[in-house]
């Protein structure tokens, strides 16, 4: 299974669709990525995101709704005002259905927007693989995210975000939207 692939075998068709629009939006699937490894308040989101509090708060009900974001214990502000910080379940994994290629690839857009260059690393490689060839290399990445996946966050690591695109050569004429 590719990631970004459906892998939700506990929920019927309806609750598969409410859960695959849940992460169809770029800012949820950037407010799933900042409350990974640590607890984020609604403001802290908002204020992250440059989004309205309220706005962000919708956002944020859809995906605890959903299963993605989980509230934890409500805490004292700086202000003495109640928060509640929401931390991503993992959920989202191998998750979003069959039209989630555009969300994170625009999600994607979003959070590399301002980065200096030199902060990105890419590899690209062109390469000529026959069916077999192709499903043994997808595998692999495969299996490195998930060990990536499965380890435990460093500590003393820095947040980074990953992202694996395969996509086909095709000629200009067989494109559907030409850039």
């Amino acid at each position: 299974m590719l990631v970004g692939m459906p892998a939700w075998e506990d929920a019927d068709e309806a609750e598969q669709l409410r859960r695959a629009r849940a992460l169809a939006s770029p800012l949820r699937m950037r407010i799933l990525r900042l409350c990974l490894h640590e607890p984020r308040t609604n403001k802290e989101l908002a204020d992250e995101l440059g989004v309205n509090p309220g706005t962000l708060l919708h956002h944020i009900r859809t995906l605890v709704d959903t299963g993605f974001l989980s509230a934890e214990a409500p805490r004292r502000g700086a202000r003495g005002a109640r928060e509640v910080p929401y931390l991503a379940t993992r959920r989202s994994w191998n998750s979003g259905g069959d039209d989630i290629s555009g969300t994170l690839i625009e999600t994607f857009l979003q959070e590399i927007e301002g980065l200096p260059p030199e902060r990105l690393h890419i590899v690209r490689l062109g390469v000529k693989l026959n069916a077999a060839s192709r499903a043994a290399l997808l595998e692999r990445f495969q299996q490195l995210f998930e060990e990536v996946k499965d380890r435990p966050a460093d500590p003393d690591g820095e947040p980074l975000s990953l992202l694996f695109v395969e996509h086909p050569e095709l000629p200009r004429s067989q494109r559907t939207s030409p850039r």
